[in-house]
């Protein structure tokens, strides 16, 4: 009666003898689940069986891939490392078949401990010769370990074999036996021709991967950033030679005021009256927002020193000035009520005598520096024109306060009540618009 073969199982090796000193032949099978003991002479990697793993494959062929965490069924063969979706008895439990398995030849692969590519812990990376990266994770450090230890000796020992050649198929033998039989030593894989590509890639991925510890690499970066930085021009040299400009957003009001000889800063001017000319009857002035990509373009045009024309189609909507103008005291390192002066005008609108508090207000406005001073009164006697028009434009005082409150006024340190600090500003705002005239002094005609 003809003996039926013996089903292979993966993970397993199966040999078959024939023994020269018996007649009918007998068959030897041998089937090991951890190591597979070789000859002495030729030393084979340690093959493990299967066991749940998390993997991520974050590169294929050198180009990064998104990194998706699976739990995987994982096989170690001599030459290659099996991932599978279900293990052996969840197939067999299922009755359905396990679906041929993902492969990855260790031929040429760098395996290495890995903190960089994930936030996990006992990541193991492994990096083929021809630019696929995956990840490997047991939460358990010693499952891990015994992993990256076997999967590097497999790797080391195709590496190191005979010219080579045990990259493709391992040749199962044994010394007693008279037939050699050359088998894959896991599921068979075409060998692939050497692709230059392929090699420098892997040559250029081992260069970034330990450059890193390269001293002389390190101190010759080092010696190049001193002799740039050393011969790098001054902020000073190349604002003479005009490849900086000085902001306009952002400077400081004395600054600002002392570099273009004017005690307003000209943008203040421009967009004061700009609105005047077109924008004093605009629903909602000053609490309506303009388009904000409109408005950096709009900065950016200011910072840069360029002509500048209000009047042009582009800033037609009169919302990108006002935003502009907002924008402009919202950003300065000092507000327009320097901070030593910020308490000073809280006591100020403390006081419940309205006389007292406007005398307060006007002898705190007039120790401001010259700059502040004349900003302010250009603003606050524009914005009592926009409440002239308050039919119109649906402004009233409460709601410029609102706006214009934490935009022209702010404390140094924010300690105690933010909220509280806020209705003081938009007091203070609100009280010195409607007093605007008794403060500052009648308009000249």
């Amino acid at each position: 009666m003809q003996k039926q073969p013996a089903m292979v199982l993966p993970g397993a090796v199966q040999l078959r003898i024939k023994n020269s000193q018996s007649s009918t032949g007998e068959r030897l099978s041998q089937t090991k689940s951890m190591v597979l003991p070789e000859p002495d002479t030729l030393q084979k990697p340690t093959i493990l069986k299967g066991e749940y793993l998390n993997k991520a494959k974050i590169a294929e062929g050198g180009k990064k891939l998104r990194k998706n965490w699976t739990s995987t069924w994982v096989v170690l063969c001599s030459n290659q490392l099996l991932f599978y979706k279900e293990s052996k008895q969840e197939v067999v439990a299922n009755l359905k078949p396990g679906g041929k398995p993902d492969g990855v030849d260790l031929c040429g692969a760098v395996i290495e401990w890995t903190t960089e590519k994930s936030s996990r812990k006992n990541v193991i990376q492994i990096t083929t010769s021809n630019g696929h990266e995956f990840l490997l994770q047991a939460d358990h450090f010693p499952t891990i370990s015994k992993w990256h230890d076997a999967i590097k000796k497999a790797a080391d020992s195709l590496s190191s074999g005979a010219g080579g050649q045990s990259c493709g198929r391992a040749a199962l033998h044994r010394s007693n036996s008279i037939e050699c039989l050359s088998r894959p030593t896991c599921e068979p894989t075409k060998p692939k021709p050497k692709e230059t590509k392929s090699e420098h890639r892997r040559s250029i991925m081992f260069k970034l991967n330990y450059s890193a510890s390269d001293s002389a690499d390190k101190n010759g970066v080092k010696n190049r950033l001193k002799k740039f930085i050393s011969r790098r021009p001054s902020m000073k040299t190349l604002q003479e030679k005009g490849l900086i400009k000085d902001r306009v957003f952002g400077c400081h009001m004395l600054t600002l005021c002392e570099r273009e000889k004017t005690t307003v800063p000209k943008f203040v001017k421009l967009c004061v009256e700009e609105v005047e000319k077109r924008g004093l009857e605009a629903d909602g002035i000053y609490r309506v927002s303009g388009n904000l990509a409109i408005i950096q373009k709009l900065r950016f045009l200011v910072d840069q020193e360029e002509e500048l024309d209000l009047g042009d189609s582009q800033w037609e909507d009169i919302h990108v000035i006002t935003g502009a103008l907002k924008m402009f005291f919202r950003e300065l390192p000092e507000p327009l009520f320097p901070f030593r002066f910020f308490d000073l005008f809280v006591e100020a609108i403390k006081i419940r005598e309205p006389t007292q508090k406007i005398q307060a207000f006007k002898k705190l406005i007039h120790q401001l520096p010259k700059p502040n001073h004349n900003t302010m009164k250009l603003l606050f006697q524009h914005l009592r024109r926009v409440l002239m028009n308050s039919k119109k434009n649906l402004m009233s005082t409460q709601g410029i306060s609102i706006v214009f409150g934490p935009t022209l006024m702010w404390p140094e340190l924010e300690s105690g009540n933010m909220e509280v600090n806020m209705v003081f500003q938009n007091q203070i705002v609100e009280s010195i618009l409607i007093e605007c005239v008794e403060i500052f002094g009648p308009e000249a005609m």
